[in-house]
């Protein structure tokens, strides 16, 4: 068995040659022999040596040489440009990468050296202490990429500045990128934005839609995603509700998704993990379910909120591959923004339906001793004109009002499930346009249920009532004949938007007017139907006016037009001299 033996560079001179050193060596090392430079510097280049002999005044340049390539290998391996620039403005050298920018980029960088030249040069001068000032960071544009560069000054004994050394490299991905996020950042500030007139002056259901638009509009020119949808999560239920989409058929839509992370597709195994998921191809994919048509990927992440998952952003697009961790990373942040403005809107809601409720209580309150003193003292006034039936009469008008004003009241704290003037309906109305209408109502509350279908029954309507969601999809899966279908939003088994879904497949167009107490929608059924045709919303307590003007509208039914008021004075003034001749 051979053993190695150590490997010995010589490195030939007018010493080394005369004394043979090689020969004496060979007996005990693997000898190498190299009479130049070039030829020492490749051999330990390419080989390992266990020692050099050369002869004293060549070791030092040696070294240095092979001190100054190892040099020239690592700034030229690096991925940034490296550049000394001198005194007079000349750059003195440059590495490969430096070299191989345009050369609008290396005069660029020369030009700032030189300005950093004179900056450390005043520095120095006007330190007391001479220290080496700090690098400086600068940045530059060139055409449409932006670089970044770092200079240093090369100051020498003499504490004169002889030159500056630059590191320079491409920020144009980091610059567009931090421009991506700065733009999300900004549209998630606009997405939350809520302007106290607006709110004000919009219901429920017309911020909801305003927030719709302008995800849409984000998700379009800012993400550039053009094919997504947006599921809530339904904590009862579990299930992942669509609230908006665009770009995907509704037979996409119509597939029921639970936040489950096996045999619910690729939205319920993110809903259920809350961790994002790249589906590079859908055909390989076993996770991936119908969507898009002829879709090839897709991106899905989770909408968060205090790292509680709320629900599902799913993106996707006819092409292999069209996602990036990057688009991931903007989603996600995009993610975070829409969900944080759909809670704001939730809170809106609650903020709404109690505040209502705490406002109606304190009034009622307030009225309450008022009201009944009023009564007490027409009463009183009443026996005191007991003969001036003329002043009886006027008492009594105060008191009927007054009585009409109270009840009004305990009516609305009631709670929003009350239907206001209903005491003033008449027992039968000849009313011809409703005569006959076929009407599904449905409430899981027995006094609205029972109100609404006795004010539309004295319209001439014939009317069903339903006491929950599932007893309402039955009734229109067995008879679809039905003229209209008025629904709560919130009931058992089905909400508003599944008994509005319901309504349309038995029946395409069938009008649907949902109600709500105060704009509470927790599963976003007005959102969503809405934008398959909704015909109104009815915001509790309403008053009976409201529900038939509503009624009227979802039927079609115009009203004649009224002529015009001074037309209207001359026909009574008409009238009136006809009377009197």
């Amino acid at each position: 068995m051979s053993i190695q033996r150590p490997k010995v560079l010589v490195f030939k001179g007018r010493v080394t040659g005369n004394m043979n050193v090689a020969g004496l060596l060979s007996d005990h090392f693997e000898v190498e022999i190299v009479t130049t430079m070039e030829d020492a510097l490749e051999a330990m280049r390419t080989e390992t040596f266990h020692a050099v002999y050369a002869d004293t005044g060549d070791f030092l340049p040696l070294e240095r040489a092979l001190v100054g390539e190892k040099a020239s290998m690592v700034l030229n391996t690096i991925g940034e440009g490296v550049l000394i620039v001198d005194s007079d403005g000349r750059c003195s050298w440059s590495n490969t990468k430096m070299q191989g920018f345009a050369p609008e980029v290396a005069e660029h960088a020369k030009r700032i050296c030189t300005q950093a030249l004179h900056i450390f040069s005043s520095l120095i001068a006007r330190s007391s202490s001479k220290q080496t000032p700090r690098s400086k960071k600068f940045t530059f544009q060139v055409l449409d990429r932006y670089y970044e560069m770092i200079t240093s000054p090369v100051v020498d004994d003499t504490g004169k500045v002889r030159q500056v050394v630059a590191v320079v490299w491409d920020a144009t991905s980091g610059r567009r990128l931090q421009s991506k996020i700065d733009a999300i950042d900004s549209a998630g500030r606009e997405l939350t934005r809520i302007e106290s007139d607006v709110v004000a002056k919009a219901t429920p259901s017309d911020r909801l839609k305003i927030l719709q638009e302008k995800i849409i509009k984000y998700s379009k020119d800012l993400m550039h995603f053009d094919h997504f949808s947006i599921r809530l999560l339904d904590k009862r239920t579990n299930k992942l509700e669509v609230v908006i989409s665009e770009g995907l058929p509704h037979e996409a839509l119509e597939i029921d998704l639970y936040a489950q992370p096996e045999g619910n597709g690729i939205s319920g195994y993110v809903g259920a993990t809350g961790r994002s998921y790249i589906c590079h191809d859908t055909e390989k994919d076993s996770r991936y379910v119908i969507g898009l048509a002829h879709c090839k990927s897709s991106l899905t992440v989770p909408l968060t909120m205090f790292d509680d998952v709320v629900g599902v952003y799913n993106i996707e697009s006819s092409q292999v591959g069209a996602f990036t961790e990057e688009d991931r990373q903007f989603a996600e942040i995009f993610g975070r923004n829409v969900a944080l403005a759909l809670n704001i809107l939730d809170l809106l809601v609650v903020e709404r339906y109690t505040t209502s409720g705490q406002i109606t209580d304190s009034v009622a309150q307030e009225m309450s001793q008022p009201i009944n003193d009023i009564v007490t003292e027409a009463q009183t006034l009443m026996e005191e004109y007991i003969g001036d039936d003329s002043m009886r009469a006027r008492l009594n008008r105060i008191l009927e009002n007054v009585i009409s004003l109270r009840d009004s009241v305990r009516a609305v704290t009631a709670g929003p499930k009350a239907v206001l003037g209903t005491e003033k309906v008449a027992e039968s109305i000849d009313d011809p346009a409703l005569k006959s209408k076929k009407i599904l109502i449905a409430d899981d509350e027995p006094n609205i249920r029972q109100t609404i279908s006795d004010v539309l029954k004295k319209h001439g309507c014939n009317v069903t009532s339903c006491k929950d969601g599932y007893e309402a999809c039955s009734q229109l899966e067995q008879h679809q004949d039905f003229d209209l279908v008025i629904s709560d939003i919130k009931m058992p088994y089905r909400n508003g938007y599944e008994i509005f879904a319901a309504a349309q497949r038995t029946q395409e167009g069938l009008p649907v007017l949902l109600m709500t107490g105060f704009g509470y929608d927790p599963h976003h059924s007005i959102v969503r139907a809405s934008q398959e045709g909704l015909s109104s919303v009815l915001f509790k307590p309403f008053k009976v006016d409201q529900l038939i003007e509503e009624v009227r509208k979802a039927l079609g039914i115009v009203e004649p037009e009224l002529p015009p008021a001074d037309e209207m004075i001359e026909a009574d003034e008409q009238k009136g001299r006809a009377t009197s001749d």
